[in-house]
């Protein structure tokens, strides 16, 4: 895989109540992807740029709501994110890198 591809796939990590009490409980983090992402390439980006090991990956495609300002109907584009489930003895710690 190119690495300039890796580097993009990633977009933020999500840091949320829900995300923080998986962390700690069962070595997953969240992050948001890029929406043609797949599971490879996610585990792939995942150990390129954090130099852990990765167990599993899990994707959820969050669809987009439905919102309405005055009179104007719209709707927010979806995204992805993916639970990454990482091996035993490795961590990720976003404060430092």
């Amino acid at each position: 895989m190119n690495k300039e591809r890796l580097m993009k796939i990633l977009l933020e990590p999500r840091v949320t109540e829900k995300s923080t009490l998986i962390g700690e409980k069962h070595r997953q983090f969240v992050f948001k992807v890029v929406s043609d992402a797949n599971k490879p390439e996610i585990k792939q980006a995942v150990e390129l740029m954090f130099e852990v090991q990765v167990d599993s990956v899990r994707v959820v495609t969050v669809k987009g709501k439905n919102k309405i300002f005055k009179q104007i109907r719209g709707r927010r584009p979806g995204w992805k994110k993916a639970y990454v489930t990482l091996k035993p003895g490795f961590d990720i710690d976003f404060m430092t890198a």
